[in-house]
């Protein structure tokens, strides 16, 4: 019995496009978000498409609240893709003793 093995590694993750980014930022507005209410009470949260005037439905809550909170958490989760574009953070160093 033949097993075939590979690993692959590299220096450094593959690095977004411009176009990955642009969507980034555009999702990391919430003027580009909106909330509407559906015919089954549910709330649906939606953000608009940036080339046409278009919006494409995203999550549905039970609740206004959670609606917003779930845009809110859509926010944060592109802020944080973004803040990781230019690599690593330096969270702490040491000096020789």
């Amino acid at each position: 019995m033949t097993l075939f093995y590979q690993t692959n590694s590299w220096t450094s993750q593959p690095q977004p496009t411009e176009k990955t980014v642009e969507t980034w930022r555009h999702a990391s507005t919430k003027s580009n978000w909106r909330i509407v209410q559906l015919p089954n009470g549910f709330y649906q949260t939606e953000i608009k498409v940036p080339d046409d005037d278009s919006w494409k439905d995203i999550t549905r809550r039970e609740t206004i609240e959670g609606a917003e909170a779930a845009i809110d958490g859509s926010i944060q989760y592109y802020q944080k893709k973004l803040d990781y574009i230019n690599g690593p953070k330096v969270i702490k160093t040491f000096d020789k003793e």
